[in-house]
């Protein structure tokens, strides 16, 4: 039951404002100052406190520094603008004035009270994400990791772009996120797009919305991420695979901070604040004319390059005991530990796929498990000289995402069909045509190659 403390001189009204509260379910208590309030009651145990603005021995307003957060509704005869523009600076959740008609007391009462309960629900949503996935859960003492918290922790109070580098794997939204978290922005939604998922029809739609009648299905008006970041932070991933059309729309968001919907001639300011990130090369993207330099040169407005996991080792031991905690707890599994046996095979493996590998072995291993040690067969690792990498071998350059689709499909389309090649890839089938179109990799070859077969 929610608790309701009322804090006024005047006996007649606070008894009949108590009567109608405690008639809806309401648990009431009285106080007639703020002295009298504070001795009698803890302050932050009840739901919401209403004040009378002018009471003896000083202003209800008083009760907002002492509450510890209980939302503090104020109520007054000297009804003005001037009162209610005070005490909502004072940091009062709402203002009414005497004589209030009861209806509106009780629909008053019920916003704030829910406010507070979503707003408490907020905060302990926000403790147990940062508990499973800390802002600064980028473990690791290496002079390398260090060069990055420490440019993450320049940057974050600023409302600069920020091109993160890094290959799959090591922790490029995180970032983001830490440059979020710790930033002015941080009340404010972080929106995410993972650019080389969306199809190129569905680019500009997806950021900028439309609306109704723009495309044949767009019965009715959509906004777009981008909106939807309005006031905080429009995380990119994967830029470089950001569409042509795409890229303009995007530089003049950056530029001009404005956004156009599909199908609309209207312009609507955003404010926003975009990062990116990418494992390639954007220069060399841009000397391909794949990637426009202007859109460049705004986006790397500061740099962040994230380190490969083969490139600090010394941080493997405090990144894995990390991981492991936090998958047993998740999977509510006893806590495991990692012999020394273990330690030295994930100290010794190359991690290609950089900390999502390692977080995905760890899991495998806890669920794999029936006592509380990881051995190193759980983990099904190999010494570095035992298996190839792509990383580990410079003679063969790591192949783009492209380069690796158009490889995948031309090597399996004459014995896999559509669906098939699709889901190895994670894609869907309409994704997978217009990447073929893109690539001009026609389905009839696929058919030639089948009926020589």
């Amino acid at each position: 039951m929610d608790r309701i403390l009322i804090i006024e001189d005047e006996v007649v009204i606070r008894r009949a404002l108590a009567k109608l509260l405690k008639r809806e379910g309401y648990e009431v208590a009285e106080a007639s100052s703020v002295t009298e309030s504070e001795t009698q009651f803890s302050l932050d145990a009840f739901s919401l406190i209403i004040a009378d603005l002018r009471l003896p021995g000083g202003l209800g307003t008083e009760v907002i520094e002492k509450c510890a957060g209980t939302p503090v509704l104020i109520m007054t005869s000297y009804a003005s603008i001037n009162s209610a523009v005070e005490s909502m600076k004072a940091g009062a959740a709402d203002y009414i004035a005497k004589p209030f008609n009861h209806d509106e007391m009780l629909i008053v009462t019920d916003r704030l009270i829910r406010q507070n309960l979503l707003f408490r629900q907020n905060q302990a949503l926000r403790k147990d994400i940062e508990r499973a996935y800390p802002v600064w859960g980028m473990v690791g003492q290496s002079p390398a990791m260090q060069a990055v918290l420490a440019r993450i922790a320049k940057v974050a109070p600023t409302d600069s772009t920020v091109l993160i580098y890094g290959e799959s794997g090591t922790g490029k939204e995180l970032v983001a996120r830490a440059i979020h978290e710790q930033g002015e922005r941080h009340n404010a939604p972080l929106v995410t797009m993972n650019c080389a998922a969306i199809p190129d029809s569905l680019m500009e739609s997806e950021l900028f919305g439309y609306e109704k009648g723009a495309f044949t299905g767009a019965d009715r008006a959509s906004a777009g991420l981008i909106e939807s970041a309005d006031s905080g932070t429009l995380f990119l991933d994967e830029v470089a695979e950001l569409s042509a059309a795409a890229q303009a729309g995007l530089l003049r968001v950056i530029q001009e901070g404005e956004v156009r919907r599909l199908g609309s001639n209207r312009l609507k300011k955003v404010n926003v604040r975009v990062l990116a990130a990418t494992h390639r090369d954007l220069i060399e993207r841009v000397q391909k004319e794949l990637f426009r330099q202007d859109l460049l040169y705004r986006l790397q407005v500061v740099e962040i390059n994230l380190p490969p996991l083969r490139e600090r080792k010394e941080d493997l031991p405090a990144l894995a005991d990390h991981l492991l905690t936090r998958t047993c707890q998740q999977l509510n599994r006893p806590l495991c530990t990692l012999p020394e046996q273990t330690r030295a095979c994930i100290t010794d493996y190359d991690w290609p796929g950089n900390v999502r590998e390692l977080e995905n072995a760890i899991e495998r291993a806890v669920i794999l498990c029936d006592e509380e040690t990881i051995t190193p067969e759980l983990m099904n690792l190999k010494r570095s000289g035992e298996r190839d990498h792509p990383q580990s071998n410079p003679a063969r350059p790591r192949a783009s995402l492209d380069e690796y689709f158009v490889e995948f499909v031309q090597q399996h389309e004459g014995r896999m069909t559509e669906t098939e090649i699709a889901r190895q890839l994670g894609i869907s089938r309409k994704t997978l045509w217009e990447r073929r179109q893109r690539f001009n990799i026609p389905r009839e070859q696929a058919t030639r190659k089948a009926r020589r077969s």
